[in-house]
């Protein structure tokens, strides 16, 4: 059944014309779904009942509450949402995906997925090792931001949860769209940051379609050592990735930071620091430096705080700002590179025994 978050006016005119219901009442759709964020047809008070029963029956609205939630110490929140992804002509399958809300001071960011699952398979991500489950609509992309408790004190998103974003580019796209036009949520595209590890053809689309802030996965700038944790290395090489990116304008209000996993003993050392320089020099860009977060099996632990600090400061000192990300939440797996790593054991551990898992309703 058609959604109608996520839809855009030509869209939500179409929905009226198949309904036989008045052009006007594709803009109190819209205004109930966007501006006032309801959550279901019985909330659009102004709409004739006969109207709000026959999109009922005829659509989803598309909102749906999260099944699990998790509170860190420091703050974080993490949500639990069930979503219906496709398995072909008219079948679904039921998967899940993870939020989380980092508060820090006045902003209330939001790490939005964009996938159930991930197929890029980087060897330090438990997203990646659970696989792919399935593409998400755009609707299940916008719910995350209506349908947690803090909805109307949002004030940035970061799509940097589950999934890779250019691999479902269609619905990211469509989402963004709603989330920064006047007719949608209004959002300022400076308050929205993309991630990508270098999807090469979806990466100029975006560039050439939107603007929100750009942030590439990079974690190493040696190809043949990126390549052995980052298969995508293999089809679209970092040093491509840099050189695209290199023909668009970054001085105005549009940024690009590159993401940089600290590991000891693997990228962390003089070497990777100048060639990270070289890499990226004169590009107006800025480095963030993350610590790793262990992860079952996994050989490598995270670089000590004084080789990070070392690491940061030779880079600044050859003009390319770097900053050290704190971090949030791990101590309910909300952490860079650990959503649906502790209750993803099977799709029915992961959906129905929540009450195992460091969830709580």
């Amino acid at each position: 059944m058609e959604k109608i978050l996520g839809l855009n006016p030509e869209e939500l005119e179409s929905v009226a014309a198949r309904c036989d219901f008045k052009p006007f009442v594709a803009k109190q759709i819209a205004r109930w779904v966007y501006v006032s964020k309801v959550r279901s047809f019985e909330e659009m008070t102004n709409i004739s009942k006969g109207n709000r029963d026959t999109l009922k029956h005829r659509f989803q609205l598309g909102t749906e509450a999260p099944i699990g939630k998790a509170v860190s110490t420091d703050g974080t929140v993490k949500y639990l949402f069930k979503v219906e992804t496709p398995l072909g002509a008219s079948l679904v399958e039921t998967s899940a995906i993870e939020s989380v809300v980092i508060p820090d001071g006045d902003r209330r960011t939001l790490c939005v997925s964009s996938q159930a699952g991930c197929a890029m398979n980087c060897a330090f991500c438990m997203t990646g090792r659970g696989g792919f489950h399935g593409q998400i609509q755009p609707a299940d992309i916008l719910n995350q931001f209506v349908s947690i408790d803090e909805a109307d004190s949002l004030t940035n998103a970061v799509f940097m949860g589950m999934g890779e974003p250019l691999n479902n580019y269609d619905a990211v796209s469509k989402a963004i769209e709603a989330l920064t036009a006047d007719w949608g949520f209004g959002w300022s595209p400076k308050r929205i940051t993309v991630s990508t590890i270098g999807v090469l053809p979806q990466l100029k689309r975006y560039l050439d379609e939107h603007k929100t802030h750009l942030a590439v996965s990079l974690h190493n700038p040696f190809g043949e050592e990126r390549v052995k944790m980052m298969p995508v290395e293999k089809a679209w090489p970092i040093k491509d990735v840099v050189s695209l990116i290199r023909q668009y304008d970054w001085s105005g209000q549009r940024r690009v930071s590159f993401e940089y996993t600290m590991f000891a003993g693997w990228n962390d050392t003089k070497r990777h620091a100048d060639a990270l320089i070289r890499l990226l020099k004169g590009l107006e860009c800025r480095v963030n430096l993350i610590r790793f977060h262990q992860i079952p099996d996994f050989p490598y632990t995270t670089s000590p705080q004084n080789v990070m600090e070392a690491f940061r400061d030779r880079l600044n000192a050859n003009g390319i700002t770097c900053t050290i990300r704190a971090s949030r939440g791990e101590d309910i797996y909300a952490a860079c590179g650990l959503l649906a790593g502790q209750v993803r054991k099977t799709e029915v551990n992961y959906l129905h025994n929540i009450e195992n898992s460091h969830y709580y309703d």
